[in-house]
């Protein structure tokens, strides 16, 4: 506080740097306003609407459940994201031969209607599950299978198979659905500049060529499908330390998409739209660019912090090695979605991202990064990411930095 001139205590007004900053993000917000609304902005729009792709599956979906919550001014949203791994095309990332199509990656997003949380659930592809008959666009019957693999349901039925076998297990309405490919996914992040990770050992992998370093460090698009695809070296559980790492570097990216500096760079900005909207299939009822935008500001508002990913509960399969089953646990977490209830006890190993690179959060690599000779008689001392008396980065079973 400082003294005003009737000798009364006024406010300190915000340091100059702050002062510089905030008008600068609201110089960003009004220059990116008039780059969409302003000369020109009707065929950027029309644009932007071009390219995206929608499919509507509604007619291939059966014995649909009810949203549990609808007497709000808003619905909670529950939103399947589905990544495949076609190899076809710009798809051919590897010498990897694809015969079929799958889920790589398979996330039940769920915004909630007072718009003040978000998380997101990830399906272990591997897991068991029973699959329900699934309808083909013309009209031809998938009979169910019981104890196959969830991904199997994008094979042999495409996403409207994957979307009837989520909501039949879970009791959730899918109310929109997006579909990105590996093309889609690399161009995106190329598109915001690449997304900061945390990596703690560097990657060798000759078979899959993949080649990362270790360290705190911003992966550009082809480096981060490396990053989000490495299952071997990077963790000890394979698969699962896979879909944590998918899960952290999902939060990073949504970090830095709602961070001041891309509003900064409208350029930047509209070269993500750009990317994203020629990336993603999404279904009619999620409309044209207008809504994508209003939806993302939804999310942006809830606030990193409010931000979680988290994998529905599992064990290893007793009956086939190598596979997984959801637990009893399962139906917990559903419940809590059906209601649009938080995460609760859920939530304890859940990934958030404002601990994320990047986000400003508390998380490895958002306080400094210090080396072996920091501290006195070198140690390393407790901040930024975890390291060893060695000095190395200290890692979780999953692959990602302590």
């Amino acid at each position: 506080m400082t003294e005003g001139a009737s000798g009364g205590e006024v406010p300190d007004r915000p340091p100059v740097w702050w002062r510089r900053r905030r008008w600068q993000v609201t110089l960003g917000i009004f220059v990116a306003l008039l780059l969409v609304t302003g000369l020109g902005g009707y065929l950027l729009v029309r644009h932007l609407d071009g390219n995206l792709t929608r499919a509507d599956y509604r007619d291939q979906l059966t014995d649909r459940p009810s949203n549990e919550v609808d007497d709000g001014p808003r619905l909670p949203l529950d939103i399947l994201v589905m990544g495949s791994d076609s190899r076809e095309g710009d798809n051919a990332i590897d010498d990897e031969a694809a015969d079929s199509e799958r889920a790589d990656v398979t996330i039940l997003m769920h915004l909630s209607a007072d718009r003040r949380r978000a998380y997101g659930v990830s399906l272990p592809r591997d897991a068991l599950v029973d699959r329900p008959d699934c309808t083909l666009a013309d009209g031809t019957v998938v009979p169910g299978e019981k104890q196959v693999m969830f991904n199997e349901a994008y094979e042999v039925g495409g996403a409207a198979c994957l979307i009837q076998t989520v909501e039949q297990l879970t009791g959730v309405r899918i109310e929109h659905h997006v579909e990105i490919d590996f093309d889609g996914f690399r161009r995106m992040v190329d598109a915001i500049g690449g997304v900061e990770v945390c990596i703690p050992f560097a990657v060798n992998d000759p078979d899959k060529g993949i080649f990362l370093d270790a360290g705190v460090q911003k992966l550009d698009g082809d480096q981060s499908l490396d990053y989000v695809r490495e299952r071997q070296n990077l963790s000890r559980t394979g698969d699962i330390g896979r879909m944590r790492r998918q899960q952290a570097f999902v939060a990073s990216m949504a970090a830095q998409v709602v961070s001041a500096d891309m509003l900064l760079q409208p350029h930047r900005l509209l070269r993500f739209l750009d990317a994203a909207t020629a990336s993603l299939t999404i279904d009619p009822g999620l409309g044209g660019v207008w809504d994508l935008t209003q939806l993302a500001r939804q999310f942006a508002g809830i606030g990193l912090d409010n931000i979680e990913f988290v994998t529905v509960p599992f064990v290893e399969s007793t009956t086939r090695p190598g596979r997984l089953e959801w637990t009893e646990d399962a139906e917990g977490l559903w419940e809590r979605m059906r209601a649009d209830r938080p995460l609760g006890p859920y939530a304890e190993d859940a990934i958030r991202a404002a601990d994320q690179p990047g986000s400003g959060g508390t998380g490895p690599g958002n306080r400094p990064s210090n080396s072996p000779d920091d501290g006195p008689d070198g140690d390393p001392g407790t901040d930024g990411p975890g390291r060893d008396a060695d000095g190395r980065l200290e890692a979780t079973p999953d692959g990602l930095c302590a």
